[in-house]
């Protein structure tokens, strides 16, 4: 940090002297040469993010209705550029609110300017002068490694734009748009650069009839694809007075049927229930275990299509937030369970998809997930086709919404795979091209007695062949889109899974590369010999934590 602090005041000084020897000329007219300055399309227009890290939100907002949220992780700071065309030799001022730590506004080549805090909106804003012979300029606003996600909103760039204000010809249709590499969920593009009279400044990306992206570079990876699934692009250019060129030609490509590569994601994560059983501190589970993520349990509706932690709880401001904040702090991260057996679900209150994607946006905008839980039981979701399919249609949509955002469903099973109403939501899953990366089921409550270890594998096993059916998948790719959610010690069912059984079960997982490993639960993972089936303790002798500490051991 100290070093940092220092690089910032020596580049401070610099570019002061250099201020003091050159004659700097006056600003031109004020005019914002952003495009989407406020975020207000809800699709980042003009925009491009490193590593799919930048997304639109509805809170918290500057101004307007939009605003967009940066996830800075470890590896990546989430910056958001946009090129615009510039006149030589002239000065432009850059500002924009932004909210978060450690949040950056600049110019590549023209200096920038920073907060270290933010807890609500502050303006960032610095001036620049072009060079004699330059002609565009990158804006850009990012956060710091490590620091978590950050906002910003009302980005303004105020000068003269490079068109003098009189340009009225499009830029040339881009050309030899090609796939150049597909995944099971994405297509790699690349094409030739488009002309333009002044210079063009940035491509859009579209699936169809739909604009899924915007780049400033002759190449783009469109995510959120089905596995082995067709799609037909396009791209057209756009130039800093808004103008847009025909459409390039049209390239198709199939995404893979995974081969093995899956989604790459692995998740460990026990749920974690706030609403009862005495729940423990996350950051001492996660010392003794080594377990890094929790799956919260239940979002639930508190009237209408309203989302709060068990109908009660508001999203943020209470326990679960400070819980939130708490396992992040320790290096964890949590996944939300949505759903449940009983109560009041959002899937059934919620009118439409579109209704529905809302709420699940609230949730996603409240903590800036990286994934979302469905847990879709009991005749009001599970078995409910209309509930099941408006269920599919809102994961679809914010998956679109929320580039590497994964989408879990969760549901119960027979001891050999599916129900009849498990395998009807994979069928429509992929019917509705709804995208989802993980289909976990409960193998429990099949009865006292229960082969706990045997009836797993055989009920996951049914699973596998399920997806390869419908989605066309070998085995590989099948089973790493497979989770599995027990239940730890003595079941409602007095079944039990003991830790010998659940360490078995976890090693049949890693070595068939399964997607995630989950147990009900955390509360519950401790002993209390012939205690039964209780909120506090796993009805059976063990140590604490020790089921936590065996899932701990998943790595897929």
């Amino acid at each position: 940090m100290l070093i940092r602090n220092r690089l910032v005041a020596s580049l401070g000084a610099s570019l002061l002297g250099a201020a003091a020897l050159v004659a700097l000329p006056t600003p031109a007219q004020a005019a914002n040469l952003l495009t989407d300055p406020g975020f207000e399309s809800g699709a980042l227009t003009g925009w491009s993010c490193s590593g799919g890290t930048g997304s639109v939100v509805s809170t918290p907002v500057h101004g307007g209705t939009k605003a967009l949220a940066g996830a800075a992780s470890a590896s990546d700071n989430a910056k958001c550029s946009q090129t615009v065309a510039v006149q030589p030799n002239t000065t432009y001022t850059l500002s924009g609110w932004v909210r978060g730590s450690y949040v950056y506004l600049g110019v590549d080549g023209g200096g920038s300017t920073w907060t270290a805090s933010a807890p609500s909106y502050q303006q960032l804003q610095l001036s620049f002068t072009t060079g004699a012979s330059q002609t565009s300029a990158t804006v850009y606003i990012h956060g710091w490694y490590g620091q978590g996600t950050y906002h910003a909103d009302d980005i303004s760039l105020d000068g003269p734009g490079g068109g003098g204000g009189t340009d009225t010809q499009a830029p040339t249709a881009p050309t030899g748009l090609q796939a150049t590499g597909t995944t099971s969920s994405t297509v790699s593009l690349s094409w030739t650069a488009a002309t333009d009279n002044v210079g063009v400044t940035g491509y859009d990306v579209y699936r169809g009839a739909t604009k899924v992206s915007t780049v400033t570079g002759t190449s783009a990876t469109v995510g959120g694809l089905a596995a082995n699934t067709a799609y037909t692009f396009t791209v057209k250019a756009r130039d800093a007075a808004g103008n847009v060129s025909p459409a390039s030609s049209a390239v198709t490509a199939t995404t893979t049927p995974g081969g093995g590569g899956g989604t790459g994601f692995k998740q460990a994560a026990p749920y974690l229930y706030l609403g009862w059983g005495n729940p423990p501190a996350p950051a001492t589970v996660m010392n003794a275990t080594g377990i890094k993520t929790f799956t919260m349990a239940f979002i639930l509706s508190s009237g209408g299509c309203n989302p709060a932690w068990d109908g009660q709880r508001p999203l943020t401001g209470g326990v679960d937030q400070s819980t939130i904040g708490a396992i992040r702090a320790a290096g964890g991260d949590i996944v939300p369970s949505i759903g449940g057996w009983s109560g009041n679900k959002l899937g059934p209150n919620c009118s439409t998809p579109e209704a529905l994607a809302g709420a699940y946006q609230k949730v996603i905008d409240a903590y800036g997930l990286k994934s979302i839980d469905v847990d879709i039981e009991n005749t009001d979701e599970f078995e409910n086709a209309v509930v099941q399919d408006r269920i599919l249609n809102a994961l679809k949509i914010v998956k679109a919404g929320n580039p590497g955002l994964r989408t879990i469903l969760t549901f119960g099973t027979s001891t050999t795979g599916p129900t009849s109403w498990g395998n009807r939501l994979i069928e429509q899953s992929k019917a509705l091209n709804a995208g989802i990366d993980v289909f976990t089921i409960m193998p429990f409550d099949f009865g006292g007695g229960a082969d706990m270890y045997g009836n797993t594998v055989n009920a996951t096993e049914g699973l596998k062949n399920k997806l390869k059916s419908v989605y066309g998948w070998d085995d590989a790719t099948a089973y790493a889109h497979i989770g599995i959610s027990g239940m730890n010690g003595l079941s409602d069912q007095q079944e039990v899974t003991s830790l010998e059984t659940w360490t078995k079960i976890r090693d049949w997982a890693n070595a068939h590369h399964l997607a995630r490993l989950a147990f009900w639960s955390v509360n519950r993972d401790r002993g209390c010999a012939g205690g039964g089936v209780t909120e506090t303790c796993s009805g059976i002798a063990q140590p604490d934590w020790e089921f936590t500490r065996i899932t701990a051991g998943f790595t897929g």
